[in-house]
């Protein structure tokens, strides 16, 4: 299915404004923070997908790879294993220790493409080789990424030698495969999974939520809200819903984003559930809500329950609790606006196929030392992923192993450089010398509603934060 013309979003940010680039969980980079935000328009979750059979690797993008100035003498390899494209570099001065790099989701296209991992220029000064796959398909295949590192890893050592430590780290659905990798393989020392879909398929569940309360909002009564969505509901119903949300759409002058005129009171209710969904109360969030995501996420209903990649829908909101307030207990309009809103079960089976699920489940079965990092404001994958992660980790009894740091940032991975090599430093030094580095308690909603919350491990004040002082 196709959905209307798409509008710019915060989620795809210019590179020379420093932001992080992310079509939609693609590629991640991220330099320094940018004084202004230029949006362009970002891929998405949608398409019927390619079998593996048809894709290749793109081998001008392969073979594209340069020496980072001032490190010409790096040995740089690359070439094709098992039908994905890999890099892998090692420094003269290499300190004997490895950094697996698991890059975001590439779209549904059939080219496979390497990335580098964004500090690739810091871990080269400290010494560090890393490597990083294209993996063997694309779309949301977590399972290929997980396995297609796990054989790079073992490419390394035959074609570099073996590493004395090993670490991995990735942006976004590469969160995802970070997270589950480290959980299913003893070969890492330690993890750093950054903007990652920790919560697996409930990502898609508040997709779903947001698109199914917003028909609620707007009149359409249970048994006549859409699931899934089609052309008729991207070009029909998502106009009318914007109307009744926001009188219309703007383009916000920060951003760039195609945004809501203004809330209506339907639209007020929808932010307020929006908030409690993603993470609660907590700074940034009504910013990025107002102007960059409200109209974003109405796009993003699937048209696929199954993401291409699991053989049934992954969908499941029977356990989703919608409130208009910041009172747990449910008013009678809570109540009734619960009851309004249709319920997707998933298929149990939907998830797998052969062996390592297609969407797999991040248990929090911690096996090494994690360190996790998010923005506060990204709505793409929201700040809810972290808690639901430190919730896992909690009910395995392994919250010894998880560090979770909040950005104070909207954009989809739009950490700094510094805020990301300072947390992987902290993590090897917490791996090699047992020393755990300190975090933010993502599950103390007091502290996470604190105005600075966020500000013990950013590393600089974005413009739009009401704290940055110009």
């Amino acid at each position: 299915m196709k959905k209307k013309k798409l509008f710019p979003s915060i989620l795809a940010t210019s590179l020379s404004l420093g932001v992080v680039t992310s079509a939609a969980l693609a590629d991640e980079t991220s330099p320094t923070v940018p004084t202004t935000l230029n949006i362009k328009p970002p891929a998405f979750f949608i398409g019927n997908g390619q079998d593996k059979q048809n894709y290749y690797v793109d081998k001008i993008q392969l073979n594209s790879i340069k020496p980072v100035p001032g490190f010409e003498s790096a040995t740089i390899l690359h070439g094709i294993h098992n039908g994905a494209g890999y890099w892998i570099e090692v420094p003269k001065n290499w300190n004997g220790k490895l950094v697996l790099y698991a890059h975001g989701y590439r779209g549904e296209g059939p080219a496979l493409t390497v990335s580098a991992p964004p500090v690739r220029t810091e871990l080269l000064q400290e010494g560090y080789a890393w490597a990083a796959s294209s993996y063997s398909t694309n779309s949301y295949d977590v399972e290929s990424g997980v396995k297609d590192t796990h054989a790079l890893n073992g490419l390394f050592r035959n074609l570099v030698g073996n590493p004395t430590r090993t670490y991995i780290m990735g942006h976004s659905m590469g969160g995802h495969i970070t997270g589950v990798y480290a959980e299913q393989y003893g070969d890492v020392d330690a993890a750093m999974p950054m903007c990652g879909v920790m919560g697996d398929s409930e990502l898609f569940d508040f997709f779903t939520d947001y698109g199914l309360v917003s028909q609620s909002l707007t009149g359409t009564n249970k048994d006549q809200q859409q699931f899934v969505a089609d052309d008729n509901y991207f070009q029909a119903k998502v106009p009318e819903m914007e109307l009744k949300l926001g009188n219309g759409l703007t383009k916000d002058p920060v951003t760039g984003s195609y945004v809501f005129k203004s809330l209506t009171e339907a639209g007020q209710k929808l932010e307020k559930v929006t908030e409690n969904l993603s993470g609660g109360k907590r700074p940034l969030f009504d910013f990025s809500y107002k102007h960059a995501f409200d109209d974003f996420l109405l796009q993003r209903m699937p048209t696929n329950p199954a993401y291409n990649q699991a053989t049934g829908n992954v969908i499941n909101n029977t356990d989703s609790v919608y409130q208009l307030d910041d009172n747990p207990a449910l008013s009678p309009e809570e109540v009734a606006l619960n009851n309004n809103v249709l319920r997707i079960t998933n298929d149990p089976n939907g998830r797998h196929k052969n062996g390592l699920a297609a969407i797999p489940a991040v248990t929090g079965d911690l096996k090494v030392p994690t360190m996790s990092l998010h923005t506060l404001g990204d709505l793409y994958v929201p700040f809810s992923m972290e808690e639901i992660y430190a919730k896992r980790t909690a009910e395995k009894g392994k919250s010894n192993l998880l560090v979770t740091r909040a950005i104070r940032g909207i954009g989809h991975c739009e950490f700094t450089n510094q805020e990301q090599i300072n947390a992987f430093n902290d993590l090897v030094d917490w791996s090699e010398k047992g020393k755990k580095p300190e975090g933010d308690n993502v599950l103390d909603p007091k502290a996470v509603a604190d105005p600075y919350f966020g500000t013990r491990f950013t590393s600089q004040l974005r413009p739009y934060d009401p704290l940055y002082k110009r």
